[in-house]
């Protein structure tokens, strides 16, 4: 009944000024016609401009066609002559044309007037998808038409000519948010996803922070944007690089992994104040949410100590945090890596919920229960334990089957469940064993109630603690898939880890020590002198910057002198300084002291969205297994572009089917 009641409201409406559709010329393909246009600043060529509203001088729609964005238009727009200029969302009833930019949509009114039929014609022959611009008048939209949900809902455009830019092919899915795709379709399509809002949104709040960055750190400390090469050498240390041939036999580049000694060097050569955003390379292979290209806000300062540092970035992330996000207190909490192992067995705790690690050594002291003594007769053995509210009452019994095959399979370790019942009393393979003063003790100790569950794991600290914190986060999630309130989505816990160790026991050759972050942070001042005797003790002045449990930056103060830099290379991590040899030698011409820190861009922007992986808020990033899959990088070479770069390919037994998948990929 609105329909036509509309249609016949139309009908009657005679005061209207001509419609003017364009079309194309005799010699343009079908639906493809193009108006000349001219640009309201200059005028080229003998074709004279065309009348209708002139693009602005400033704001999104200053130069270009169109004098308004979609989004924009609300009730103070009523009575203005308009041009939009966006893409065909759908049409409706042959009555409406829904036009949508990165800003938003607007409902463009078809006329239905005799005069108007090839206007008409035209709108509604247009596939979704297709580029046009419309030009028309605003209007309020009838009383009770209104469109809360949408913007743009109180007003229409009553369309007076069209241009068709291009008409779009029948697509593989719908840009509509609410028309679910595989994750691998919206990346072999990326074009098509990056114009749904939510990839708009994520996109332009980026854009805005990043710019509010360089602000900050330029006009309010004096901080110089410096870019520093992609093309560099073999870092020894940390994750695999990816490395790029050259010309010259046998010699290959490497993509660095951040501007850490570029940055350093910069120091040394008296920039004092140093930021860009970086364009980092990590070889890393499989591992979920991590892309072997990212950006880190890469900062070093000279003449500082760690406490310079970390007010610089609490400041800076103060000044771009977006005001709907709420307010930034500073400052942040911090927690050293011990504290933070022991209470929530990793080194980057999600704050926002409790359910902290708790030690059960006093409780089991005197235990006859063999599984248990056994772990706390080892060197560094213990027995720990995570309280679940509520985990009795809402997890399943295939819930509890997956807390034991997670630490069975990822940890080798195994895991004992205790439930608490209603009446208080234990349901659990332990109870029998357990006298009453002792469950009494357990239940105190843990603080466990009628419903809740207990997790607990008996082994060395630097097994079971990393065990129970994989746990603890787990169980936050399953928690909240039964309905219960864990973690506060809108909520942001920022939290500073300090007091690392400098190095750790290599797994394959625990005799061999590796850098806990990388070989140029420089001890604690206290702990020096070990770093000549018992350098497995010495804390690093190393800091992580937290939210919501996830790593955002890392940063550290230098070692800015040479001779300390050779012994942590040659003697502590057995690594061939001359690989090092410039670095070494600039440290040796007047290194200022110096330290610094990179911020995960990526990583923020994606906590800041509320986007569930790091590759919705890039442009275009690569698979879980750092493949392209639009363009199907990387691609083959052929052994003849391959003799200038003296390199041949053994190629693996399975080639052809590689092959055939790459082939796959590409239909």
């Amino acid at each position: 009944m609105a329909a036509k009641s509309r249609y016949a409201l139309r009908r009657v409406l005679s005061g209207l000024g001509a419609h003017r559709v364009c079309h194309q010329s005799h010699a343009a393909p079908p639906r493809q016609g193009r108006l000349l246009w001219t640009p309201p600043i200059r005028h080229l060529g003998g074709s004279p401009p065309l009348l209708g509203p002139r693009s602005p001088a400033t704001g999104p729609s200053s130069l270009s066609f169109r004098s308004h964005t979609c989004g924009e238009l609300r009730w103070d727009h009523v009575g203005e002559v308009v041009s939009l200029c966006g893409w065909v969302q759908y049409l409706r009833q042959d009555l409406f044309v829904i036009l949508r930019d990165f800003s938003g949509s607007a409902q463009v009114l078809i006329p239905q007037e005799e005069s108007a039929r090839h206007l008409k014609a035209t709108l509604c022959d247009l596939p979704a998808e297709s580029v046009v611009k419309v030009t028309g008048t605003v209007r309020r939209r009838p009383t009770g038409q209104e469109n809360e949900e949408m913007p743009t809902g109180d007003i229409e455009i009553l369309a007076d000519s069209v241009e068709v830019f291009n008409v779009s092919r029948k697509l593989p899915f719908e840009v509509k948010d609410f028309v679910k795709k595989s994750e691998s379709l919206r990346m072999q399509y990326r074009y098509l996803d990056l114009r749904s809002s939510q990839m708009q949104k994520n996109l332009r709040l980026r854009s805005q922070l990043v710019m509010k960055m360089r602000e900050y750190l330029c006009n309010v400390h004096g901080f110089v944007d410096v870019e520093t090469p992609t093309l560099f050498k073999r870092t020894p240390g940390g994750a695999k690089e990816f490395v790029v041939p050259s010309r010259e036999p046998g010699r290959f580049y490497s993509l660095p992994q951040s501007p850490q000694q570029f940055k350093q060097l910069l120091m040394v050569g008296g920039i004092d104040r140093y930021f860009q955003m970086a364009r980092c390379y990590r070889d890393e292979g499989s591992k979920p949410d991590r892309q072997p290209e990212f950006t880190q806000v890469d900062i070093e300062m000279s003449f500082v100590d760690q406490a310079g540092i970390l007010s610089l970035v609490e400041s800076l992330v103060q000044y771009c945090w977006p005001a709907e996000k709420g307010v930034v207190t500073t400052p942040f909490p911090t927690m050293t890596y011990e504290e933070a192992m022991r209470d929530y067995g990793v080194d980057k705790p999600d704050t926002r919920f409790s359910m902290k690690l708790i030690d059960l050594c006093q409780v089991f002291l005197s235990t006859e229960i063999h599984v248990l003594r056994s772990a706390l007769s080892q060197p560094g053995g213990s027995i720990q334990a995570v309280c679940v509210p509520s985990g009795a009452k809402l997890f399943n019994g295939k819930d509890l089957e997956e807390l034991k095959q997670t630490a069975k399979t990822q940890f080798g370790q195994e895991l004992s469940v205790v439930l608490v019942k209603a009446d208080g009393t234990l349901r659990s393979p332990l109870r029998k064993l357990l006298s009453v003063s002792a469950t009494d003790e357990l239940l105190q100790r843990t603080g466990a109630k009628a419903g809740d569950l207990l997790l607990m794991a008996a082994g060395t600290l630097h097994t079971v603690r990393p065990l129970l914190g994989n746990l603890r986060l787990r169980c936050a999630e399953l928690l909240e898939s039964h309905g219960a309130s864990v973690r506060d989505p809108s909520a942001f816990h920022f939290l500073w880890v300090l007091d690392f160790p400098l190095f750790l026991a290599k797994e394959e050759e625990p005799d061999q020590l590796e850098s806990a972050h990388h070989p140029f942070t420089a001890p604690v001042a206290e702990d020096t002198q070990l770093l000549y005797t018992q350098p497995q003790k010495v804390r690093g002045q190393h800091y992580d910057l937290v939210l919501n449990g996830c790593e955002i930056g890392g940063g550290s103060i230098r070692i800015h002198k040479a001779a300390e830099q050779l012994h942590v290379l040659k003697s502590v991590l057995k690594e061939d300084p001359g690989l090092l040899s410039h670095l070494l030698e600039a440290l040796d011409s007047g290194a200022p002291p110096h330290g610094g820190i990179a911020l995960g861009l990526d990583r923020l922007v994606s906590i800041l969205a509320g986007a569930p992986s790091i590759r919705d808020v890039i442009a275009f990033p690569k698979s879980f297994r750092g493949r392209d899959l639009m363009s199907c990088a990387p691609d083959f070479v052929s052994e003849e572009e391959l003799k200038s770069y003296h390199i041949s390919v053994k190629w693996p037994v399975d080639k052809e089917q590689e092959k055939r998948g790459s082939e796959d990929v590409k239909k």
